[in-house]
């Protein structure tokens, strides 16, 4: 046997030593979405359950995709985060010239069959350049040079992405530089400044950068009875799932909301909306354990982590899980805006499930570095 091979295979056996206990909550999250996304197209009358092969082909690249990053060296993802981070900047200048026009925003690269949003690789590549940028300050006192730095890069994508216009996903890039610059260290007498900045921006957003549809999205957030046949209508039929769907829920294709398309972007914005319906309680108890367990194992690498790096990177990681599950079960409850913002693993998108599990394979490199370093 060749050295190679024996190294090549010396590797894979590595991936015995994985947090099982992530993986667990990550398969229960995809096996419920992938459930739900199945039973919203039995109603379909193609019957090509095209959806649901699309997100099959991209958990299939995800596993490997995982295991890929799993078995590298994820430190190494800090040499060439002003690269990536660049080419993410070029490709949502790129994605503002040549994208095209999905749901209201111009944010999607479509090449026949395969679309891929480039904003969705921004998240990633923000995390990483943010925790390139803290870990290697970590030591020293949070001033204003490194909160203007630090926001500077973080607003440089927000603006591009609010041109599309995506609201929401600009909100997810604000919401991990806040969540991280927290943790680095800012002191309280930014915070005042902070609000007043964001006061200003919301004012100049509202007058200039908001459409129509999305003004009218936080009216109907504020006013759950504005409008309920137009913007209201889908958080009332969301709401009207969760509540029909008792404790055991009506059975996965037999729910009245999704199956009779009372509840528009079933697959994506209120997916969790089907589950409650279809699952009822018990399928809620399966999707909030499962990120439960999810937060737990992150939080506890980042007390173990060894260095400041894999610390604010594991932080990016639950600031992005975690906004992303609070914005979309809260706007499917009626607490938040419909922002176009998915359930992590759970929810029909094959850009984001890839990018999400290229982050769960960099947490389960840190996993393994972790154990093999004895801790």
């Amino acid at each position: 046997m060749s050295k190679h091979v024996s190294s090549f295979l010396a590797r894979l056996r590595q991936l015995r030593s994985m947090d099982w206990l992530l993986i667990l909550a990550l398969f229960v999250l995809i096996a419920l979405g992938l459930s739900a996304i199945y039973s919203v197209e039995l109603s379909f009358e193609a019957g090509t359950f095209l959806n649901m092969k699309k997100q099959l082909i991209a958990v299939a690249i995800g596993l490997v995709v995982i295991c890929l990053f799993a078995l590298s060296n994820y430190r190494l993802l800090s040499n060439y985060a002003l690269g990536i981070y660049l080419l993410g900047i070029i490709l949502l200048v790129g994605v503002l010239i040549w994208g095209h026009l999905i749901r209201g925003a111009q944010g999607w690269f479509v090449f026949g069959p395969v679309s891929f949003q480039p904003v969705e690789y921004m998240k990633v590549v923000l995390i990483i350049a943010l925790a390139t940028y803290f870990g290697e300050r970590a030591r020293r006192v949070f001033g204003l040079k490194e909160l203007c730095v630090s926001l500077a890069m973080t607003l440089v994508p927000v603006g591009l992405v609010l041109l599309q216009p995506d609201f929401g996903s600009a909100f997810m890039l604000m919401g991990i530089w806040f969540i991280m610059t927290v943790f680095a260290g800012l002191p309280f007498r930014y915070f005042s400044a902070l609000f007043v900045l964001l006061v200003v921006v919301s004012v100049i957003a509202w007058s200039f950068l908001l459409m129509p549809y999305q003004k009218d999205r936080i009216i109907t957030f504020v006013d759950p009875t504005h409008d309920q046949l137009g913007q209201g209508y889908n958080v009332n039929q969301a709401i009207i799932a969760i509540g029909a769907g008792g404790f055991l829920g009506r059975g996965l294709g037999f729910g009245s909301q999704s199956q009779l398309k009372f509840l528009p972007e079933s697959q994506t914005d209120f997916i969790f909306a089907v589950i409650a319906e279809e699952l009822g309680l018990f399928g809620i108890l399966l999707v909030l354990g499962a990120f439960t367990l999810l937060f737990v194992r992150l939080f506890q690498s980042v007390y173990t982590a060894r260095d400041n790096f894999t610390a604010y990177l594991l932080l990016g990681m639950i600031a992005i899980f975690f906004l992303q599950v609070l914005v979309n079960i809260g706007m499917n409850l009626g607490l938040f805006p419909v922002t176009g913002i998915g359930l992590p693993f759970v929810s029909y998108g094959g850009s984001s499930l890839i990018f999400l599990l290229i982050l769960f394979g960099i947490a389960q490199s840190i996993s393994l570095s972790h154990r093999r370093s004895g801790g």
